[in-house]
């Protein structure tokens, strides 16, 4: 009897499965300062306990997006070992606050499978939840991913296409109990700019660039105990390259995009996301933003801001798509997702 994983292929899963992931993890400090490390951020909410008590925390939360790494990375083994592609996110809603010294556990269910006309692939659609020791929701959402045939005479399994939001409106979003943003210190965050300065359609080049190099994107991969092959075995891929992890290109963009929008300070919501084309070792990565649309919430000073941000390999700002509808060969990265942010 084998002993190894070779990971599920598409005619292994089944509408309405739910897999249990392992390894349970426990998050700490530690944690966090390897992600200030290997990226350049540094939003305050998630960089000092007593900033974060001013806004009525009870100390500094971990960044979003370690949740999201360590969620996704456990889902790996299962979910996306023997992917061809991730496709795309939506429905993502973060819960719970992250909090140093919280264990994460994950699990999916199957809500849609469709075998493509090749006979050879199919995209398989899971809802995924991580939780904290106390069984409460950290973070859930949706993604899809397309995954070889093990067996090719299998029969296509039916298709169900799961119907899912376009984008999380503002109700949807769950805002940390205690979060108060009236005695905000701008000065502190690192910029002026409050809700009230964004307009619904500007566009914000956010500068600067960062350089991937090959050390730091598989230390951070191993970090959230990413297993996929393409990441780490330079013979898996016929061009002999390893592919840079989809998170590590968010979390380049995001911590870029602190330059302009420093004060949108927790992600709430992930409404939808495309790695529109691969990442290598040696590429810049550059990032804009635009924004989509914001509101106020029911919390004291706290307002909520819908972006798209875009990561490039150094291509010129503000340009996504060609005349074709197909995204610019240039573009890494078109996420969209709510971030708060003071009124």
């Amino acid at each position: 009897m084998a002993k190894t994983n070779p990971g599920r292929f598409f005619e292994d899963y089944q509408l309405g499965q739910v897999i249990d992931h392992a390894v349970p993890r426990t998050i700490k400090m530690g944690e966090r300062a390897l992600y200030h490390a290997l990226y350049p951020a540094r939003h305050a909410l998630h960089s000092s306990d007593a900033f974060a008590q001013s806004c009525g925390l009870p100390f500094s939360p971990l960044d979003d997006l370690v949740t999201f790494h360590t969620v996704f990375g456990k889902t790996v083994p299962d979910v996306s070992l023997n992917a061809v592609a991730n496709l795309g996110y939506a429905e993502g809603r973060w819960i719970t606050p992250l909090w140093p010294g919280d264990t994460i556990t994950a699990t999916s269910e199957v809500i849609g499978l469709k075998e493509n006309s090749n006979g050879k692939t199919g995209v398989v659609w899971v809802r995924t939840t991580g939780r904290n020791q106390h069984g409460e929701t950290l973070l859930s959402y949706v993604r899809w991913v397309m995954v070889r045939k093990h067996h090719l005479d299998v029969p296509a399994p039916e298709t169900v296409i799961p119907d899912l939001k376009p984008a999380l409106e503002v109700g949807d979003l769950v805002i940390p109990e205690g979060l108060d943003f009236t005695g905000y210190d701008f000065a502190l965050a690192g910029e002026p700019h409050r809700l009230g300065d964004y307009e619904v359609g500007e566009t914000i080049d956010h500068v600067d660039g960062v350089t991937v190099e090959e050390a730091e994107h598989m230390m951070a991969t191993r970090l959230w105990q990413n297993t996929a092959k393409v990441h780490f075995d330079a013979t898996f891929r016929p061009d002999g390259q390893r592919l840079i992890y989809g998170g590590h290109v968010i979390s380049m963009a995001r911590a870029l995009s602190f330059n302009g929008l420093a004060n949108a300070q927790m992600i709430v919501g992930l409404n939808g996301g495309a790695h529109a084309n691969p990442c290598f070792s040696g590429q810049t990565i550059k990032a804009w933003s635009q924004v989509l649309d914001k509101a106020e919430t029911d919390r004291p000073g706290v307002g909520a801001i819908r972006l798209r941000l875009v990561a490039t390999k150094g291509g010129a700002p503000f340009e996504l798509k060609g005349e074709d509808g197909k995204y610019l060969s240039d573009v890494l990265l078109d996420l969209d997702y709510w971030a708060l942010m003071p009124v």
